[in-house]
């Protein structure tokens, strides 16, 4: 797996989303926010990782997002 900083990855076991914030060989540095809003960071192996899979509510708003822009560029080229 080819992770950089700011790649979300989860422990295969689950828990919180981590962020990514180095890399070094099989050693990967992640921070993340607890439930009392601590910020944790922690060097794991790279073995016990995974890339985070996109929650669906976030893909549903990258698409509405998308689906505004071209909205506004029919809406401009129909004044235009």
């Amino acid at each position: 797996m080819d992770l950089k900083p700011g790649d979300v990855v989860i422990l295969k076991s689950g828990g919180h989303p981590l962020s990514v914030v180095e890399v070094n060989d099989d050693k990967v540095a992640c921070v993340w926010m607890g439930n009392e809003g601590d910020l944790f960071r922690e060097t794991l192996p790279l073995a016990v990782l995974e890339r985070a899979e996109p929650d669906d509510d976030e893909e549903e708003e990258e698409d509405d997002e998308e689906g505004d822009d071209d909205e506004e560029d029919e809406h401009a080229s129909k004044v235009a």
